[in-house]
């Protein structure tokens, strides 16, 4: 396989990457709507739009945000918005849209969680938005650092490199199982399915960064490993806080 992956569409050559993303938002959200309309947890229009702004909102400044802060010492040099925009990363997306969900839903008065429909939608979305990952291979910053293991792939250049693409497709899959088991068998309190994905998967991106390219902002840590570990302190204390209750 030749890295990047490109398709021509209308007389025009477009990375994997955007494509599969937008084509993972789309099926997300359609999945979601799905979900949404068979649930018995029905929300008011007011709290279903200040929710869907909220997170919009939150997702698309925190994904630019942090993307450009991965690495802060350059965000000046030849600053442009093109270069700004361009810069995101999934992690500030769920971490800021939780901000701007949790700052509307105090707005409309709304205390339960409304995150567990979501999640699955959400995976979804990650899953196919990583297989376009992937498939840019190291001609966008998703890629794992030159490794010797079994695991190690040509993304593009001469190195044998971590493929954290299909790690982190591999990971949601699993995690996706589990999810859906808890969901069936076990009885909890809502938002809880939410906030275990997002200790979880938070966990895991703190993990997988160890082994991406990162320029060192704290120790050896990088910007989203930072977020991370805010995010991961904060879950653990929702969770105590209401543990699941089980059958």
């Amino acid at each position: 396989m030749d890295f990047p992956v490109t398709f021509h569409i209308f007389g025009k050559t477009i990375l994997a990457h955007p494509l599969f993303e937008a084509v993972g938002m789309f099926l997300g959200m359609r999945y979601y709507f799905y979900l949404k309309r068979i649930s018995n947890e029905k929300l008011s229009f007011n709290t279903s739009a200040a929710v869907l702004i909220g997170a919009t909102a939150g997702a698309l400044l925190g994904s630019k945000l942090i993307g450009n802060l991965e690495n802060p010492y350059t965000i000046f040099e030849n600053f442009s918005f093109q270069k700004f925009w361009s810069s995101n990363t999934i992690v500030g997306g769920l971490a800021f849209g939780l901000l701007g969900v949790e700052l509307a839903k105090k707005i409309v008065h709304h205390k339960e969680s409304t995150g567990d429909l979501i999640v699955f939608p959400l995976m979804l979305a990650i899953i196919i938005g990583r297989v376009g990952c992937f498939l840019t291979g190291i001609y966008e910053e998703t890629y794992g650092i030159p490794t010797d293991s079994v695991f190690g792939m040509h993304l593009g250049d001469q190195y044998l490199r971590h493929p954290v693409a299909l790690y982190e497709i591999g990971f949601l899959i699993l995690l996706w199982i589990s999810l859906k088991y808890i969901q069936n068998h076990k009885k909890y309190h809502p938002g809880f399915l939410f906030q275990l994905f997002m200790l979880s998967y938070f966990t895991f991106r703190f993990l997988l960064d160890f082994i991406k390219p990162r320029v060192e902002i704290a120790g050896n840590l990088g910007t989203i490993q930072l977020v991370c570990i805010c995010v991961i302190i904060y879950y653990i204390y929702i969770i105590k806080k209401h543990p699941v209750i089980k059958n």
